[in-house]
């Protein structure tokens, strides 16, 4: 179980790091390092960013859940 919720915590914090610097810009931080400029020239739609603005928090979610059941589990097993 442990060996498991760590998978989906790696996996959710890559997810996020991803989703994070998909957002738009709003002032020169690494998305417009990475193209943000670009993308956003060519006409982000709101209804891109409002889905992606769940997928994200979502994603938060599951990493938070996830953080919190390993903690749980380190604690059962009396590891640390």
């Amino acid at each position: 179980m442990i060996i498991a919720t760590s998978i989906v915590l790696i996996l959710a914090s890559l997810l996020m790091v991803v989703l994070v610097l998909m957002h738009k810009g709003k002032g020169g931080g690494l998305s417009d390092m990475f193209g943000g400029g670009i993308s956003s020239s060519l006409g982000g739609s709101s209804v891109v960013e409002r889905n992606l603005d769940r997928l994200t928090i979502g994603v938060g979610v599951v990493w938070f859940a996830s953080i919190v059941v390993l903690g749980l589990l380190f604690k059962h097993k009396g590891v640390g």
